[in-house]
């Protein structure tokens, strides 16, 4: 019996045991339906005989697959001689009730979405995890003051909580998508060749289907209908995005010339061969590159949709390798990141040299807003700013001593803002009046 509520490793889902237990339970699963139903000779008997004499070997099946070339048919044949092993000599063979009209798309695409469905559940709680690292981080850093960067520029004041916070956010959202997802791909079908029904009754389906935990496909064309697994690997390829974001910020901070958070450095750890002094950001560099590979199955995904006319397997080989790379490395992203966000150091103190590293330049909407608030036009209040700004901004660069923005501002005859004034507007927490805004709102948010 395949277990849904023990959390299995990722490689482990998408192994061939795994795929054959589930394709085992399909099987008898179907043959209790057809005893149920009553139409198709089957008896109880018979249906109970196969529920406790199904069985498979991996490496049997591989054998017999090399002489068939039909992953299907190879398993069906390795199953019916566990079934039939004990039967006496001439007796009726219970193995001919299995795969009783259907084929083998019934047994392949239903055995794969309830696989999805299994690698999801993981997902979701990686996901889940990392979200409440990141909300815990964010109230721990809430009033860490670091300076917020746009264009890669410092722009203005804000707090490190928020980073956190903005990653918990995003992280809820991808959360309800792979919920979403994984409703849409945790389908079934058994109707057959084209799917008619031609050769076995609905209700085979359903008992199925309701027993996996699954809903049966209104209408398959022997096929389930691979929008339903495009969608979840544009909704993997989208937590990839997420969790490639947060890593491409851990590894902009630890640089060098910034250096305001640093990923966790093992005692015993090595950072380069050549240059003993080296920390380097390899795990986030790591999921950066595992983000591509995710992004890239989802056009895969996308590329299975078209088919032709009912069914054809152009799909089944990609989608083989696509979607259980997209899981394995999305879920070993996840864990990278668990990890280092779990553990970030971070680094205060170069937070507020960065902050004050251009003399002030990181004010100059305050003064702009508080000239404009003295009855200057915003044209010429903007003149005022930019003019004293370049002039601190030309000594930053060439690093020279020179006066700051607000030293600049006091000694220019067209600024009528007081040093009373201006000791306000420099004051970073002055840009962070209205934080608890934020921060209620983060309140909210739960995993």
């Amino acid at each position: 019996m395949i277990d849904r509520y023990t959390r299995q490793e990722m490689g482990h889902i998408f192994s061939l045991e795994n795929k054959y237990a589930i394709w085992q339970e399909i099987e008898v699963l179907a043959c209790e339906a057809q005893a149920e139903l009553g139409q198709s000779g089957i008896t109880q008997e018979e249906a109970a005989w196969i529920r406790r004499h199904a069985a498979f070997n991996r490496a049997e099946v591989d054998e017999i697959e090399a002489v068939t070339n039909h992953d299907v048919i190879a398993f069906l044949t390795n199953m019916g001689s566990y079934i039939d092993a004990e039967v006496p000599e001439g007796s009726p063979k219970p193995s001919r009730w299995v795969h009783y009209g259907m084929t083998s798309s019934d047994l392949g695409d239903t055995a794969l979405c309830y696989q999805l469905t299994q690698a999801t559940d993981i997902i979701i709680d990686d996901c889940k995890k990392l979200g409440e690292i990141c909300l815990r981080r964010a109230y721990e850093e809430r009033n860490t003051l670091c300076v917020g960067r746009t264009h890669g520029i410092h722009a203005e004041p804000m707090t490190f909580g928020m980073k956190f916070g903005s990653w918990a956010w995003e992280l809820k959202r991808n959360l309800e998508r792979l919920q979403d997802a994984r409703a849409n791909v945790a389908v079934g079908a058994i109707s057959g060749a084209v799917g008619t029904y031609s050769s076995i009754d609905p209700f085979v389906e359903a008992y199925v289907c309701k027993h996996l935990g699954l809903v049966h496909d209104p209408l398959s064309t022997q096929v389930i209908s691979r929008d339903h697994h495009a969608y979840l690997a544009g909704v993997l390829a989208t937590c990839a995005a997420t969790l490639e974001r947060i890593a491409t910020e851990v590894r902009n901070l630890q640089k060098t010339d910034t250096l305001e958070a640093e990923e966790p450095f093992k005692k015993g750890q090595k950072g380069s061969s050549a240059m003993p002094h080296k920390r380097n950001p390899i795990t986030m560099e790591k999921v950066c590159g595992l983000a591509r590979v995710v992004k890239a199955n989802a056009q895969v995904a996308f590329d299975n949709v078209a088919l032709w006319h009912e069914r054809d397997i152009s799909h089944s080989s990609a989608e083989r390798v696509a979607l259980a790379d997209s899981f394995i490395a999305l879920d070993h992203m996840f864990a990278c990141l668990n990890r280092v966000i779990d553990g970030l150091m971070l680094y205060p103190e170069r937070m507020k040299a960065n902050l004050e590293m251009t003399r002030g330049l990181i004010f100059s909407s305050k003064v702009l807003l508080a000239l404009v608030d003295t009855g200057i036009t915003r044209e010429d209040a903007y003149k005022i700013v930019q003019r004293n700004s370049m002039k601190v901004w030309d000594d930053v660069h060439r690093a020279v001593a020179g006066p700051s923005l607000k030293e600049m501002l006091l000694a220019d005859e067209d600024c009528p803002l007081s040093s009373e004034q201006l000791d306000t507007i420099f004051d970073p927490w002055d840009f962070l009046t209205r934080i608890d805004t934020v921060f209620a709102r983060l309140e909210q948010l739960s995993f």
